[in-house]
């Protein structure tokens, strides 16, 4: 099995949302998280675009990523992703740009797909992008790689007679996400960096993404061979019942998302404890724990071993699930150490 200790390690963090928290809160523990990840050695310090919900807070990536970059002095910063079809490729060249122009070589574009919201709030998003939708999302990024210099100009002067200013010449490093075999084998073709988000859709079938991308990728003007990292939903405790505990509201939030409708703030242990649980959402709380690394130190480090083992990622992207501040940063530190 791979050595836990020769695994890259980083954090993607949404700015959780708690019940009874503000979002200035939420936001302010992101940039504690990133301080902290930065002292610990983690590689990145990602933040993910979600739109109208209660419980993430990290809507404007860009502007978020500008913060924590300032707060921090090593660490690479970055999205994970934005959520492309959502921008015109200009907007986000330029905001990109912009970070690499204050921050230099510490700024990851990470890149998806889907409109990380609702159907309404998605066309409220878009409503100056004609009839853009995610099926474009292949030439958006064609065109962001035209805009950032890394590929020649594009036929319909993107790159050329369109450019981006901040953004030629200022390029962050470009990852492509998903959670689907779609994604990994564009992100092969393409020859971009590959990120599979297991921490929400991790399931047994998870290596086969990474398969699909080894067997796709084509060398690149941005990688000469395969660079993949995979997410995972961490929880380090004592033992395995005190980490099933803490991570009892974010499967409480988990199972109130899949029911559907808006599922409101991440509630509070009390809350998560006190909730009738049904047998079924027992058993999907435990399946999901399962799939991710919830447990001792130990078992945390043999679970995110397994996983690379599994899937041959380069890299893996925690995300932390405790329900405060505090078990959090113990479970990077424990991680790091």
């Amino acid at each position: 099995m791979t050595s836990f200790s020769a695994i890259p390690l980083s954090v993607l963090d949404l700015a959780t949302v708690r019940a009874g928290m503000t979002n200035a809160e939420a936001l302010a523990q992101t940039i504690t998280t990133a301080k902290a990840a930065d002292e610990l050695g983690y590689r990145r310090f990602w933040v993910a675009e979600h739109h109208g919900m209660a419980a993430v807070a990290s809507s404007a990536p860009a502007v978020l990523i500008g913060a924590i970059a300032a707060a921090t002095t090593r660490i690479r910063v970055g999205s994970g992703g934005v959520m492309l079809p959502n921008h015109s490729s200009l907007v986000i060249a330029e905001q990109f740009g912009t970070l690499v122009a204050l921050h230099g070589d510490r700024i990851d574009l990470g890149l998806g797909r889907a409109p990380g919201t609702d159907g309404l709030t998605a066309r409220m998003l878009r409503r100056n992008v004609q009839n853009e939708t995610a099926d474009d999302f292949p030439q958006q990024v064609v065109e962001l790689l035209a805009l950032f210099g890394i590929v020649p100009p594009l036929e319909n002067g993107v790159g050329a007679t369109v450019v981006a200013v901040p953004g030629a010449g200022d390029a962050p490093l470009m990852w492509l996400l998903g959670s689907s075999g779609f994604s990994a084998q564009l992100a092969g073709i393409m020859g971009l960096p590959f990120v599979f988000a297991h921490h929400f859709a991790g399931t047994a079938e998870t290596p086969r993404a990474f398969e699909l991308y080894r067997e796709r990728f084509t060398p690149s003007a941005v990688l000469e061979k395969p660079l993949a990292m995979v997410s995972v939903a961490t929880v380090v405790a004592d033992d395995a019942k005190e980490a099933s505990r803490l991570a009892l509201p974010h499967n409480l939030w988990a199972v109130r998302l899949r029911q559907g409708g808006r599922p409101g703030a991440v509630p509070t242990l009390a809350e998560a404890e006190a909730h009738p649980w049904t047998e079924g959402e027992r058993a999907f709380a435990a399946e999901r724990n399962a799939q991710q690394a919830v447990g001792s130190r130990e078992h945390v480090r043999s679970r995110v071993s397994a996983l690379v083992e599994a899937t041959g990622a380069n890299e893996v992207i925690l995300v932390p699930q405790g329900p405060d501040l505090e078990s959090r940063l113990r479970t990077l530190t424990e991680l790091a150490a």
